[in-house]
């Protein structure tokens, strides 16, 4: 017998800023990826909520967060919005420049399916893809996909989160700017 893993509907979620990393036990992981660019470490998970993304230079680390507003995690975050419209934020940890922005849109049916299809071949190719099970078998499975990439001086990680049942889509787009 397998388990559903349902969504959460998107005015449930919040996107988050810690300054440290957190357990894993905080989340329901259902993906994982490890990037090492000596010194810099990321930790990726897709979450059954969005996700959790830490960066570390082994001094300081940052922990990015798309999850319930009702998640027992910490009371100690730099960034706290919820997941609605458009927003942008950004810190500066000694220096270290963190920028991030998130939209949510929702789309005529026929739009998100196309998107929903983009976001689904391009997960074939590079990043990080989990396709969810379905509530039914001709039910549109919610995809997450996460995409990092690094250049000499930053790393730009951009993440699509799709909810059929409500025709959205989450995106988020964060630059890391590390001290030099």
């Amino acid at each position: 017998m397998s388990v559903q893993i349902a969504r959460p509907p998107v005015g449930e979620l919040m996107f988050q800023l810690f300054d440290r990393p957190l357990h894993p036990e905080l989340f329901d992981i259902l993906a994982v990826r490890t990037v090492d660019q000596d010194p810099h470490r990321f930790d990726v998970w897709i979450t059954r909520t969005g996700h959790a993304i830490t960066w570390s230079d082994g001094k300081q680390f940052l922990t990015e967060v798309a999850a319930t507003w009702d998640a027992p995690l910490p009371d100690s975050s730099l960034l706290r919005h919820r997941l609605r419209g458009e927003r942008y934020g950004a810190v500066t940890l000694g220096q270290t420049r963190y920028q991030a922005s998130f939209q949510v849109e929702s789309l005529p049916p026929e739009i998100f399916l196309h998107v929903h299809d983009e976001i689904l071949a391009d997960g074939a190719k590079r990043g990080l893809l989990h396709n969810f099970q379905p509530d039914h078998r001709l039910a549109l499975a919610p995809l997450g996909f996460v995409t990092l990439d690094a250049n000499a001086r930053c790393f730009s990680i951009n993440t699509f989160h799709t909810f059929p049942d409500e025709f959205t889509v989450v995106k988020t787009q964060t630059l890391i700017e590390p001290a030099p």
